[in-house]
């Protein structure tokens, strides 16, 4: 057969079903070279002389596996992976979405190999060289709650916009998001009123020492802070954090408050070809669309 290529394995054994064939040899002798039966020496023998050569390649060469991935679907995968809607996302978000809205089922394992071998390459992230030791997480849902805002340009249009959020420290749930102009005591406001919404209160809040948690140095306690007997100085937002009976402290750094950072790096990533396939382009729309990524994102 044209375009057919042997093995060594597959020539040597050629040879000596040949010299069978040509009666240089017995089938036991051939056997023997061969180290199988001597019932497959004669099995190989009639398949070389009906198909010739060909004939001396196993049937499953001619046969594709049930599992193949026909050629029209690699196609398809990779015209998706270099298009405008998703030649942002790395291989394991793309897979999700493949499945989510191409009605494309792949493993991990074989969306590689298509992507790879066109030289296409997954999206890394920026990892930090520096190793710090993890904190524990804690052991019980709501025993602790991260928060945190952050600036990037989520709808790369030159603009940042500050999305604001809560995260479980025991389950890594999202528990609100809310995106603003700048990180703002609304944002971390609606966030919140999320996370009362559809969780309840936490036990503790662990925010970093932003002036919205935490007042300034310099602030002296008012008048009105006196007559409540307070010693010290509150924000607005510890107020209602004393209200609600939740106990807030402040994160030293940005490593202590590492899952929300790292929930941060996992959003910059996913949430620019979320909002551009679901056409996301303004802060309304954000905040329209970002309750219904929490369910998308904390059901994974």
């Amino acid at each position: 057969m044209k375009g057919s290529y042997y093995t060594n394995m597959e020539l040597q054994q050629l040879n000596i079903i040949q010299s069978v064939i040509d009666r240089k040899r017995t089938g036991k002798e051939a056997a023997s070279a061969l180290k199988i039966s001597e019932r497959q020496i004669w099995r190989k023998v009639k398949s070389v002389k009906e198909n010739g050569k060909i004939g001396i390649k196993h049937k499953n060469h001619f046969h594709q596996p049930s599992h193949t991935i026909p050629k029209n679907i690699k196609k398809k995968i990779i015209e998706l992976k270099c298009s405008q809607d998703y030649c942002d996302t790395n291989f394991t978000h793309f897979k999700e979405l493949l499945e989510e809205r191409e009605n494309i089922m792949i493993s991990y394992t074989a969306l590689y190999n298509i992507l790879t071998t066109q030289g296409i390459k997954s999206k890394k992230k920026h990892k930090d060289r520096k190793t710090h030791r993890r904190r524990k997480r804690k052991e019980y849902e709501g025993e602790l709650v991260q928060a945190d805002g952050t600036p990037f340009d989520w709808f790369q249009n030159g603009h940042k916009y500050s999305i604001h959020g809560f995260i479980d420290d025991a389950t890594g749930k999202i528990l609100g998001l809310y995106m603003c102009e700048h990180e703002c005591l609304l944002g971390y406001l609606e966030a919140l009123r999320q996370m009362l919404t559809n969780y309840g209160s936490p036990k503790y809040l662990y925010p970093d020492k932003y002036s919205v948690f935490f007042p300034a140095m310099s602030q002296k306690v008012t008048l009105e802070e006196q007559l409540e007997g307070k010693e010290k100085p509150t924000t607005q937002f510890g107020r209602i954090m004393d209200f609600l009976g939740i106990e807030m402290f402040p994160a030293s750094s940005s490593q202590a408050k590492g899952r929300i950072e790292r929930l941060w790096g996992t959003l910059q990533d996913r949430l620019i070809t979320e909002f551009k396939i679901n056409d996301v382009h303004t802060i309304e729309q954000a905040n329209d669309f970002l309750p219904k990524y929490i369910k998308k994102h904390n059901k994974k």
